[in-house]
């Protein structure tokens, strides 16, 4: 953790909705003039999509180990901690992109499910802001999660994680169903042993909870949306935080529990305006004093 050089980080598992935050705090850094190095998650991924699924067949076909990208094996994740480490010491650091599709590939110049070359960071960034898989990981030898100034976890309940999952690959990478739900299944131990551990780390946790029934999501055609859902926000210092103020702006929200909130799953994305803007700026105040 650093004063001069803070890091955030955004954890959450894959259709988890962490894309989502994202644009949140993006709308924040805009409207504070706040400059954030970004560093999206799937960059650090160990293999290229055509590597990694050669390795999924040989683990499927009993010829290799079970991988996937919720564990360690397909990660790079030594390597994201020293990225956190240096950025809080010196505001430096190098980056590399991840080209999801035909879109990106085109923007970054290089084959869809492969990586950019590395690159040296911006040096005039105010902050760096990581979102995907592994912000708040820690495993042997490797600690990303204590380099993190500010940890946000993202997890909608297991069923509804799994219908949107399913409604994506579904829909918009061509994936059988059944396709689909093997993955869901080969991912589940690293899901269990190293995505779920991370949710008890954050500073700030959002979990999605559906108000319509989702006990088979393998059948579920639509995803719930947001005024189908309530929202649990969960702090693990609840000290100095002004509920009282965020009731007063959150409208139908209310608190569970001395550190737990519960608001409107359409006023999600106003919460976290209410919420993190003090927190970041409060960062960037700290950075200045240091500085």
């Amino acid at each position: 953790m650093s004063l001069k050089h803070p890091v955030i980080a955004v954890t959450g598992s894959s259709g988890a909705g962490t894309t989502t935050v994202m644009k949140s705090f993006a709308h924040i850094f805009r409207r504070e003039g706040i400059k954030a190095q970004v560093i999206e998650g799937d960059s650090y991924h160990r293999f290229d999509r055509k590597e990694m699924r050669a390795r999924v067949a040989a683990a499927d076909a009993g010829t290799g180990e079970q991988i996937s990208h919720f564990g360690p094996e397909a990660n790079l994740l030594a390597e994201l901690a020293a990225t956190f480490e240096e950025y809080g010491t010196s505001g430096r650091g190098r980056v590399r992109r991840y080209a999801h599709d035909a879109v990106e590939s085109k923007e970054l110049n290089t084959e869809a499910g492969t990586f950019t070359d590395w690159q040296p960071m911006a040096q005039d960034s105010d902050l760096l802001f990581y979102e995907g898989l592994h912000g708040g990981y820690v495993g042997p030898g490797v600690d990303v999660a204590r380099h993190v100034d500010l940890l946000v976890g993202v997890v909608p309940i297991i069923n509804l994680e799994w219908i949107q999952k399913l409604h994506r690959d579904r829909t918009h990478r061509g994936y059988s169903q059944d396709a689909v739900v093997e993955t869901i299944l080969r991912r589940m131990p690293d899901y269990v042993n190293h995505i779920c551990p991370q949710f008890s780390r954050t500073h700030v946790n959002f979990q999605r909870v559906p108000t319509v029934d989702t006990s088979n999501p393998f059948i579920a055609r639509d995803i719930p949306s947001a005024d189908e859902s309530m929202v649990v926000i969960r702090f693990a210092n609840p000290k100095g935080i002004d509920f009282p103020y965020l009731i007063s702006m959150l409208h139908n929200s209310w608190m569970s529990r001395p550190n737990n909130i519960v608001v409107p799953g359409g006023q999600m994305g106003l919460a976290m305006q209410f919420i993190f803007t003090p927190m970041i700026l409060r960062l960037i105040d700290l950075k200045r004093r240091a500085l």
